[in-house]
Order: C-alpha cells, then sequence, then structure tokens
C-alpha cells in the first residue's frame, strides 16, 4: 500500500488514504509506550506526521510502515 493522504486526528489516531481509494482510521496509542514513541504522548508532538508514501514518520524519529497500517487500520466504509 502507498500512502496517497494523512490527517492526525483526535485521541492519536490516523485517518488514511491508501493510493487505491481505502480509507482507514489507524490507532497509534498501543505503540506509545515504545522507548521511541513516547514524545507523542503529547498530542502536539503527534500532530507533526508526515507522510513518507510507504511510511509516516515524525520529527522524534518515531515511523510507521504502511504495511504496518495496513495491517491493523478500521476500515473506513465510504459513504454515498
Amino acid at each position: 500500500m502507498r500512502i496517497a493522504n494523512l490527517e492526525a486526528g483526535e485521541n492519536w489516531q490516523l485517518l488514511v488514504t491508501a493510493d487505491d481509494g481505502r480509507v482507514g482510521m489507524f490507532d497509534v496509542r498501543p505503540f506509545l509506550d515504545g522507548f521511541v514513541f513516547r514524545p507523542l504522548k503529547d498530542l502536539h508532538e503527534f500532530r507533526k506526521v508526515s507522510n513518507g508514501g510507504y511510511f509516516v514518520e515524525w520529527e522524534c524519529g518515531a515511523d510507521l510502515s504502511a504495511d504496518t497500517i495496513e495491517a491493523r487500520w478500521q476500515v473506513c466504509e465510504r459513504a454515498g
């Protein structure tokens, strides 16, 4: 999967749109106790996420692959 669009939402959720049009929510909270992810407990830092296409990353050095996101996201139903 390639990530076409990425938005940081409330409660440490990422709204991810794949290049094939699928949309899903990914919960980052289970990762927040990991050493590199701890700075993301600050919601301001969490919202500094950037889209690398095949991964997402934060300024603190934390990153997640698109494969990890796809394996754990909750696919959203399309409206209409």
